[in-house]
């Protein structure tokens, strides 16, 4: 009976201290601001420059978490060397898990003034004909392409004007609006 009396104060310390690890374990508000604060460093990536200041809020606090929940003591996370590779692959890794071919992500993956830039789309859309677009173009890739792997290597792999993703985009454009798109070719005089 008092070896387990004993122990109980003993047991009474040890939670104490797990509690005040624990606690020691978690990022204060501070800290959790400074992440966020670093993170619109990230801002100027495709994804994200098209994202709303609330957007942009939701998916930095998502980041935090992540890292948070990694790396649960700040101090020595920011200490960590390569923190900034880290934090570049969580980034990625949120985008690609927050990306879906659906009309309101792709509209993050090529962006209206791109699309008109390169002569997909007429200028002067409003927002209900570009979600018309971005829907009909969205129904595209997923009848494509069978995961979003698939897609995303598509993407990585799409360096011409005619590839299978324009051909998309070229379609859909032509659907809704008449848009057409003509091929013309360019021939090189040499003096």
């Amino acid at each position: 009976m008092k070896k387990i009396l004993l122990c109980i104060p003993v047991l009474a310390l040890f939670a104490a201290g797990l509690a005040g690890c624990s606690q020691q374990r978690r990022w204060n508000d501070q800290e959790r601001k400074a992440m966020r604060e670093a993170l619109r460093d990230y801002r100027q990536m495709v994804y994200l420059d098209d994202l709303t200041d609330a957007e942009f809020s939701l998916f930095a606090d998502d980041v935090s978490g992540q890292l948070e929940a990694s790396y649960p003591v700040y101090v020595t996370f920011l200490e960590m060397p390569g923190v900034s590779d880290t934090v570049d692959m969580v980034v990625v890794t949120t985008i690609v898990d927050e990306l879906n071919a659906d009309a309101r992500n792709m509209r993050h993956i090529y962006p209206y003034p791109y699309l008109v830039a390169q002569g997909v789309l007429p200028a002067g859309l409003n927002y209900e004909q570009q979600h018309g677009f971005y829907k009909c173009f969205a129904s595209k890739v997923n009848n494509t392409y069978q995961t979003m792997g698939a897609f995303f290597n598509a993407v990585l792999a799409d360096t011409t004007d005619l590839s299978q993703i324009r051909q998309m985009e070229l379609e859909c454009a032509n659907d809704l609006f008449g848009w057409t798109f003509t091929e013309v070719d360019i021939l090189e005089t040499v003096d």
